[in-house]
């Protein structure tokens, strides 16, 4: 059977990812810090689906548990078919106010351990012909955002390079680019979100649906949602001074 290793599967778009590639039929390979909640997806996709899910605890801010979920991606003999690069990192205080050690560990998470796992899978998928690589990024990425932003900028960036130039290969590569999703993102991150509109919020199950319908037609890039597509094509069309504007919505 094949097989999809995804980062951050415990909760939200990263669960409803695990979901999504059972019911395909693939077993899973999860990647988080939190070994319990690992176990009780496993467990629960198991159940539901027939799969096999197999656990494996990393902090992605550590290069040495980077190191070994790499190894894991480049194993020969285990092959992965599909890489959801979906853990996320954020941080609620203002650039000023925030330490350098957390911002490089954001970097880690956010970019470093993306940009690992996603060159050792192109490798392996080379040399067999096929694969699917989906970096979840976000709109933030095509607004001023402060680090987030300029992180997400960087792996969409990335993303439509790979899916222009191995898509001959048989590799899919994808960039998903939600907006504001309910998920446990922004409440771990002690993040206020009173001033959002609820009409902004969507669906984690609805958000990974779209994309993998995405993903199948072969798009680079998946933004979810009419309103959302909307807002992507004004930050790059409109005024500077209006996408600023936009940047400041739920602050």
């Amino acid at each position: 059977m094949p097989t999809a290793l995804i980062t951050g599967p415990t909760a939200g778009i990263g669960r409803a990812f695990a979901d999504a590639y059972a019911a395909r039929g693939f077993d899973l390979l999860l990647v988080s810090r939190d070994k319990a909640r690992l176990q009780q997806v496993a467990d629960a996709v198991t159940r539901a689906y027939g799969v096999s899910a197999e656990v494996l605890p990393a902090d992605l801010s550590d290069r040495d548990d980077v190191e070994r979920v790499a190894l894991r991606l480049g194993d020969t003999d285990r092959p992965v078919d599909a890489l959801v690069n979906n853990a996320g990192f954020g941080l609620a205080r203002w650039f000023h106010d925030t330490s350098f050690v957390d911002e490089e560990r954001s970097l880690d998470v956010l970019v470093r351990a993306p940009l690992r796992f996603s060159h050792v899978a192109v490798k392996q998928m080379r040399r067999r012909g096929a694969g699917e690589i989906v970096n979840v990024s976000s709109v933030a990425g095509y607004l001023p955002r402060g680090t987030y932003g300029a992180h997400k900028a960087w792996l969409t960036s990335l993303t439509e390079w790979m899916s222009l130039t191995y898509r001959d290969q048989g590799i899919r590569a994808m960039a998903l680019c939600p907006g504001f999703v309910r998920t446990e993102f922004h409440q771990r991150g002690d993040m206020d979100i009173s001033k959002i509109p609820g009409r902004m919020w969507l669906d984690a199950e609805e958000v990974v649906a779209e994309a993998m319908r995405d993903l199948a037609a072969g798009k680079a890039v998946s933004v979810p949602s009419r309103r959302y597509r909307a807002l992507t094509a004004v930050a790059r069309l409109a005024p500077r001074s209006l996408v600023t504007r936009l940047a400041r919505i739920g602050r």
